[in-house]
């Protein structure tokens, strides 16, 4: 099997949340290592997983874990936020299930060729689809001082954003920066004694942020939960796992909007807008990983599950 071996989060959570049919169709739409869709896999007898990652490490590391069901399984190389293209490709009109595990897969970020990691020396790069075109040194070569800026801020909550963000652009004046450790010790030359001395590495957000730009994660994001609930049958389920803030708010927000019924004002006598609830949701509180968990997988501590059931 390819060197692609990736911890599932929250997996018996998942599987229990998504209610599984035997004959059901599920989508896993970050297929990852294939954790998760081993589980849902195995447990399907006439029905169908569509497995999706816009990753082709990832994808062909899956094949490889997923061949012992591959009478029920198939395998689709896209953006998960592209999911309605690929189910209507496959001829398939509503499905039973979706997830979505929105954390990086650990191989991307462990893989240090790859300009995920602070911790190994690589090309800039941080792309999870070899084949897209924007990548890390673009990024913090050519983007401005102020869009760098807005970056580090929104994406990163890196609170010495200006002073990072003017630190590249200083670098970058003399040669183009074109490693991870050059750019880990243009941060570290920006930020005060007393940030350097925190637990927490002090690249992580910037890292973060820069990874999030190339990726367009919180577009697409925000594009899949417009997408997913109208590809849900009747009782169908989308779960959906996110690792940080900005992600959780898009996910939250979404499944609330779409719970929502009447939006008329109170005092209109009669509904007129016609609005009617699409989903319920199960999870009030998002499902976080418990104290065994985090032992075997410290990565699951920011971890959140958030369920709905389609109407």
């Amino acid at each position: 099997m390819s060197e692609f071996h990736h911890v599932s989060v929250l997996l018996e959570e998942c599987i229990e949340g998504l209610n599984i049919k035997p004959d059901g169709i599920y989508v896993d739409g970050t297929l990852g290592g294939a954790g998760h869709s081993s589980r849902i896999a195995e447990r399907l007898t006439t029905g169908t997983l569509i497995g999706i990652d816009r990753d082709p490490v990832a994808l062909k590391a899956a094949g490889e874990r997923l061949a012992p069901f591959s009478d029920r399984v198939r395998l689709v190389h896209s953006n998960f936020c592209e999911m309605d293209t690929a189910l209507e490709r496959l001829g398939i009109t509503g499905v039973d299930g979706i997830l979505l595990d929105l954390g990086v897969s650990s191989p991307q970020l462990d893989d240090g060729q790859r300009g995920f990691s602070y911790m190994a020396d690589a090309p800039l790069d941080m792309r999870m689809n070899s084949e897209d075109t924007l990548d890390a040194r673009q990024i913090v070569n050519q983007w401005s001082y102020e869009e760098l800026k807005r970056i580090l801020y929104d994406y990163g909550e890196e609170r010495f954003a200006p002073r990072i963000a003017a630190a590249i652009c200083k670098r970058r004046e003399e040669k183009e920066i074109e490693t991870t450790l050059e750019l880990v010790d243009i941060i570290r030359s920006a930020m005060p004694a007393s940030a350097l001395r925190e637990k927490q590495h002090p690249a992580k957000r910037s890292f973060q942020a820069i990874r999030i730009a190339v990726n367009d994660e919180l577009g697409s994001v925000e594009r899949v939960m417009k997408k997913a609930v109208p590809l849900l049958n009747r009782g169908g389920r989308l779960a959906v796992i996110t690792f940080h803030s900005l992600e959780d708010r898009i996910v939250k927000n979404a499944m609330a909007e779409a719970a929502k019924g009447c939006t008329c004002p109170r005092e209109f006598p009669v509904c007129v807008c016609g609005k009617t609830p699409q989903v319920k949701i199960l999870t009030r509180k998002p499902i976080v990983s418990g104290e065994t968990e985090l032992e075997r997988n410290p990565r699951a501590r920011s971890a959140k599950l958030r369920i709905c059931e389609k109407l």
